[in-house]
């Protein structure tokens, strides 16, 4: 099975301590890992902690991932979400910052300004989600994971992904005004 998952030899490289392994494992995964936790906790600094902790986690355990039981990717998205529903918990009725999700300065101004609203809207509705419907949203949409992928992670079937799904979108098509449902 390590040869069918794309990160196999790369983790056990890790896992052996290869540094020039452990560099390509956070180059290929950190704008992923660090999109994921971004949009769940919706401040960056938070996600930045928690993606330092998930390599932490992984180099920490590479020696002892076993190939054959998840896809690699798999499991370090699972990770990545125990520790975004752990940090979630920890600051439960916080409210999000002013700046919780602050434009790249590399983009143009005008586009920008012509962006930030509705992507503030986005993310503090995204954010007023009920966290599996968050969760769930975001695996799909924003990670790009396959239904399946998705309901594998949340430790769910995918019926219940799509049932998750459609109250989330009812629910974001509510908040930001588009419709009755």
């Amino acid at each position: 099975m390590a040869a069918d998952d794309p990160d196999g030899d790369l983790v056990r490289r890790v896992g052996e301590g290869d540094a020039h392994a452990i560099a390509e494992l956070v180059a290929r995964k950190l704008p992923r890992m660090t999109a994921l936790a971004h949009r769940l906790l919706g401040d960056p600094a938070e996600a930045e902690d928690i993606v330092q902790e998930l390599f932490v986690r992984v180099w920490r355990h590479a020696s002892r991932w076993q190939p054959g039981v998840a896809m690699f990717d798999t499991w370090m998205h699972r990770v990545a979400l125990n520790l975004c529903t752990d940090r979630l918990r920890k600051r439960r009725d916080a409210p999000l910052p002013d700046d919780w999700d602050a434009p790249d300065p590399a983009i143009a101004a005008d586009d920008v300004i012509v962006a930030d609203e509705e992507k503030d809207r986005v993310g503090r509705a995204l954010a007023a989600l009920a966290p599996r419907q968050r969760e769930a949203i975001v695996l799909t949409y924003y990670q790009e994971l396959s239904n399946r992928e998705a309901a594998d992670l949340m430790g769910i079937r995918v019926d219940a992904l799509e049932s998750l799904l459609a109250r989330g979108r009812r629910a974001l098509k509510e908040r930001l005004g588009h419709g009755d449902g």
